[in-house]
C-alpha cells in the first residue's frame, strides 16, 4: 500500500492544500532568483504547526522551478562542523543536473538548500578549552547565518517554533530571511483532499468518515492522511462504523504528555522538543501548570519555587501583550518549563493532570456572552454608540430598568426583537419569574419598530410639530 503521505505528497505548489497567500509569497521570492543574481534576501523561513505543508512547499518548489535538492535535518545535523560541511559547501558552489552536467547559476542553474526542523539547531559555541567532542557540537545557528550572508544558492529553513530559532545568535535571521507563515488549512479543504485519495484509491468511503477525519486532525494534513490510511487497511468500502475502530486521536493528550515532562524530569532540552509539538500557546501552557502545580509538588520549597518561575513568565507574557513582542515568547517558556522542571527536589507519584478551572470557565459561559454581546449590538445600532458604552450602559441602566419596570421590559423586548435568551439574560435568575409574562404580553402588545421611526417619517411636518415628534431610545 506504501506511505500515503509519500504517495500523495504535492509534486507542485499548486496542488498545496490552503496556504495560499504562503504559496504566492514563496513563488514571489524564488521569482528573484531566476530573474538573475541573488536576492537581497537569500534565504527564507517556513513557520508553521507540523502537518500544513512547509516541507511539501519547499520540495514542490525546487520540482518547479527544476532545481536540484540538498536536504538537510537539523535534528540529526545541527552543528557548526555538519553545516558547513553540507550546507555551507552547496551554498557556494556551482551545481549539476540529474545527468551530471555542469549547470551554472549564471544560466538558471539553482540548488535549493532545505534545512527541516532548523529551531532544533544548537546555538552556543564552548570555549576551545572544551574538549573537541564538545566544540564540535556547538555553534549550528551561527554557522547558518554565516552561510546565508554567503550564498549563491537559495535556502529555505522549515521550523515549527519560529521563535526558538530567532533568539540569541539567530535573531540576525529576522533581517537576513523573509519570514513565510503557514497555517492550519480549511476543514473543507483537508476534506476535498481525502475525498480525491479514495477516488484514486479507488476505494468507496462514507462521507461522513472523510468529514469526521477532517474535522479531528484539526488542519494536519499528515495526520489525517495517516487516519485515512488505516482506517482503508485492505478495504474496498469503508462505512461509518470503521470509526470505532479508528477512535479519537485526542489531541489533549499531548499536553498531558508535555505536563509529564516538565513534572517527571529536568532535561531541558527534550522538554523544549515537546513544546514544539505542543498546538497551544505559552500562556495557556501557564494556565495548565498553575492548575496542577500544587497537586504535583507536595513540598512546599518546591511549591515555592514552582509559583515564582511561573511568575516571572508571567511577566514576559504580559510585556509581550504589550508591547506586541512576540520575541519574548521563547524567554518566557524557558523560564516557566525549565524552572518548573528543576524546581522539584523530589519526586512525586502523581499522574493525573487536571483542565485549568479558568480555561473550564470561560468555555462554560461563552454562549451567555454572545447573547450579551448579541444584545449590545442591538443597542449600539439604535443609539449610534460604540460597543463599549453599549456595554457600560446596558451593565449599569438599561439591566435595572429592564428588570424593576414589566412594561418598559414588555416595550424594549418588541422594539428590539430581542429573542427568549436575550430576555432572560436581562432579567436574570432574581427576576426570571416575569420572563413568561413579557414574552406572552409583548406578541399581543402593538408598536411600531424602532428602526421605522425616523425622521425621514416626519419630513413634511412643520419644523416644531417635527421636532414634538421626535422621539428618544425609550419614549413610549
Amino acid at each position: 500500500m506504501g506511505d500515503w503521505t509519500e504517495k500523495y505528497r504535492p509534486k507542485t505548489l499548486d496542488e498545496i492544500v490552503g496556504n495560499e497567500r504562503a504559496v504566492t509569497a514563496l513563488r514571489r521570492w524564488a521569482d528573484t532568483w531566476n530573474s538573475g543574481g541573488a536576492p537581497k534576501k537569500r534565504a527564507v523561513i517556513l513557520s508553521g504547526k507540523p502537518g500544513t505543508g512547509k516541507t511539501s512547499s519547499a520540495l514542490a518548489l525546487a520540482n518547479d522551478y527544476r532545481w536540484t535538492t540538498i536536504e538537510l535535518n537539523t535534528s540529526d545535523a545541527r552543528n557548526a562542523l555538519k553545516i558547513n560541511r553540507v550546507a555551507t559547501s552547496g551554498a557556494v558552489n556551482e551545481t549539476f543536473d540529474d545527468h551530471g552536467r555542469f549547470t551554472s547559476s549564471r544560466t538558471g542553474g539553482r540548488k535549493l538548500i532545505v534545512l527541516d526542523e532548523a529551531d532544533n539547531l544548537y546555538e552556543k559555541i564552548e570555549s576551545p578549552s572544551k574538549t573537541s567532542s564538545d566544540f564540535s557540537d556547538k555553534g549550528g545557528k551561527k554557522a547558518i547565518v554565516d552561510t546565508i550572508k554567503i550564498t549563491n544558492q537559495p535556502i529555505i529553513m522549515i521550523v515549527n517554533d519560529y521563535y526558538s530559532l530567532i533568539k540569541g545568535s539567530g535573531e540576525s535571521l529576522k533581517e537576513l530571511c523573509t519570514t513565510i507563515r503557514f497555517h492550519n488549512p480549511y476543514s473543507n479543504q483537508v476534506f476535498n483532499l481525502l475525498k480525491k485519495i479514495c477516488i484514486e484509491e479507488d476505494i468507496t468511503v462514507d462521507q461522513k468518515v472523510l468529514q469526521t477525519i477532517a474535522d479531528r486532525c484539526k488542519g494536519d494534513i499528515r495526520s489525517a492522511l495517516n487516519d485515512l490510511q488505516s482506517i482503508c487497511l485492505d478495504k474496498k468500502q469503508v462505512d461509518a462504523e470503521s470509526l470505532n475502530v479508528l477512535g479519537y486521536r485526542d489531541r489533549e493528550k499531548i499536553i498531558f504528555d508535555v505536563l509529564r515532562e516538565i513534572f517527571k524530569t529536568k532535561n531541558i532540552q527534550s522538554i523544549r522538543e515537546s513544546i514544539s509539538h505542543l498546538d497551544a500557546d505559552p500562556g495557556s501552557l501557564l494556565l495548565w501548570l498553575n492548575e496542577n502545580l500544587p497537586v504535583e509538588y507536595l513540598d512546599s520549597n518546591d511549591l515555592v519555587k514552582g509559583y515564582s518561575a511561573l511568575s516571572r513568565a508571567d511577566v514576559f507574557l504580559g510585556r509581550t501583550n504589550r508591547i506586541q513582542n512576540y520575541g519574548l515568547w521563547s524567554y518566557a517558556c524557558d523560564i516557566m518549563n525549565g524552572g518548573v522542571a528543576t524546581a522539584k527536589t523530589h519526586d512525586y507519584p502523581n499522574e493525573k493532570y487536571s483542565f485549568p478551572t479558568w480555561l473550564r470557565a470561560i468555555k462554560d459561559s461563552k454562549s451567555t456572552r454572545d447573547i450579551r454581546d448579541s444584545i449590545v449590538k442591538k443597542i449600539s445600532i439604535a443609539s449610534h454608540n460604540s460597543s463599549g458604552k453599549s456595554r457600560d450602559f446596558l451593565l449599569t441602566y438599561f439591566t435595572r430598568m429592564f428588570r424593576n419596570d414589566t412594561f418598559f421590559a414588555i416595550k424594549m423586548k418588541q422594539r428590539f426583537d430581542f429573542s427568549e435568551s436575550e430576555v432572560k439574560y436581562l432579567l436574570g435568575e432574581k427576576y426570571a419569574h416575569k420572563l413568561e409574562e413579557i414574552l406572552r404580553t409583548s406578541e399581543t402588545a402593538i408598536i411600531k419598530p424602532i428602526e421605522e421611526e425616523t425622521i425621514a417619517d416626519l419630513s413634511e411636518d412643520e419644523p416644531d410639530v417635527k421636532a414634538s415628534r421626535q422621539q428618544s431610545l425609550f419614549d413610549f
